[in-house]
């Protein structure tokens, strides 16, 4: 397969910018997954991987070729979009043999290709029938099955899944990670869902307004994100934020207060952040404890959303086991892991550091 090479590259419609400065390398085999909120740059940097949409500025290499200004055809790559764009009134071996056949292949190698992808893909027994006798998966698995048969160097995955129900989009992701272990090969995947990306990608690149956020395995970004847009998009509920200020490690708000002596963070204000499942039911003169109301809870079988008003005004959600006690207008007091905090700065909103204790 490829390596995939991103220098700097933009793409820019008059003056106003879609993708800045984008710089990443794909490895060879990867499965790289870019995720935003709609508008943020993520499918225009994949059409421009494509040769669907011109590169304004800057450079783009597959397998060590620059591809910047080499025409979609000849840029030995597959896509799969988000439509299927399947032809309504061909069969679907004839749909997955169709790009083979305008290539000129002989009609064997078609024949072996075709049969191979439908086998790999548990389409074997679906050959014969049109795209309207099939389900919405089966429809997907064509249109990656017409991918799979050019064996191309590069797969490109523009928000495959979105058209089916939630059932299906588990079983689809699950197919998918399946084929990229067979086949090895290198994949970029565009989502706007987060738990997509986080199933799927071996890394994922979070972006917002055309520009990277950060790049890295979902974990890490879960676990440490780079800054409070990232904090908030990546995690259902999101990451919860509290304004504090900090002296000689003295944290302190009207809701909470604690210490975290030589922590590294620097006087001032901070922005504090902590996942809901990291909170636990406590005393109230527990350490590292903070006491809210309950607006709200929302049960959720195996453990239950609760929204917390605090004292200082914010908003906290705990994820809590099912059969905790909350109802609205409950006084809850619940603790936290002061090793798995998260710390940013309250005006640009990027990560501060710390020492271990401050980090995941």
């Amino acid at each position: 397969m490829a390596r995939v090479v991103f220098e700097e590259v933009c793409k820019r419609y008059g003056g106003v910018s879609a993708v800045e400065n984008f710089s990443a390398v794909v490895e060879d085999g990867e499965f790289l997954v870019l995720v935003g909120p709609s508008g943020c740059g993520k499918s225009t940097t994949l059409r421009m991987v494509a040769g669907l949409e011109e590169i304004s500025s800057g450079r783009l290499s597959i397998d060590g070729r620059d591809v910047t200004d080499v025409p979609p055809k000849d840029r030995d790559i597959a896509m799969v979009f988000q439509n299927y764009a399947l032809y309504p009134h061909m069969t679907v071996y004839k749909n997955m043999a169709f790009g083979l056949k305008l290539r000129g292949l002989p009609r064997t190698e078609i024949d072996a290709r075709v049969r191979e992808a439908a086998e790999t893909l548990d389409l074997s027994g679906l050959l014969e029938r049109l795209p309207k006798q099939l389900s919405g998966g089966q429809r997907q698995r064509v249109a990656v099955g017409r991918a799979i048969v050019r064996k191309p160097k590069v797969f490109l995955f523009d928000e495959p899944l979105s058209n089916l129900d939630a059932k299906m989009r588990v079983e689809m992701r699950a197919e998918i990670r399946r084929l990229h272990r067979l086949l090895k090969a290198t994949m970029i995947y565009v989502t706007h869902d987060q738990v997509e990306a986080m199933t799927m990608g071996d890394r994922i690149v979070v972006m917002n307004q055309g520009r990277i956020q950060q790049i890295a395995p979902p974990l890490e970004v879960y676990r440490r994100p780079a800054n409070m847009f990232v904090a908030g998009f990546i995690g259902t509920p999101p990451m919860n934020m509290v304004r504090m200020s900090v002296k000689n490690g003295a944290f302190e708000s009207k809701a909470m207060r604690f210490e975290l002596p030589g922590c590294g963070i620097p006087d001032g204000e901070v922005m504090v952040g902590f996942r809901p499942e990291t909170l636990a039911s406590a005393s109230p003169d527990a350490g590292f404890s903070f006491t809210g109301r309950v607006d709200s809870s929302e049960p959720m079988g195996a453990e239950t959303f609760a929204t917390l008003s605090l004292a200082d005004g914010s908003t906290v959600v705990a994820r809590l086991p099912s059969d905790f006690p909350c109802r609205p207008d409950d006084a809850v007091t619940l603790s936290f892991d002061p090793a798995r905090l998260s710390f940013f700065s309250p005006a640009g909103g990027e990560r501060r550091g710390g020492r271990a204790l401050c980090d995941h």
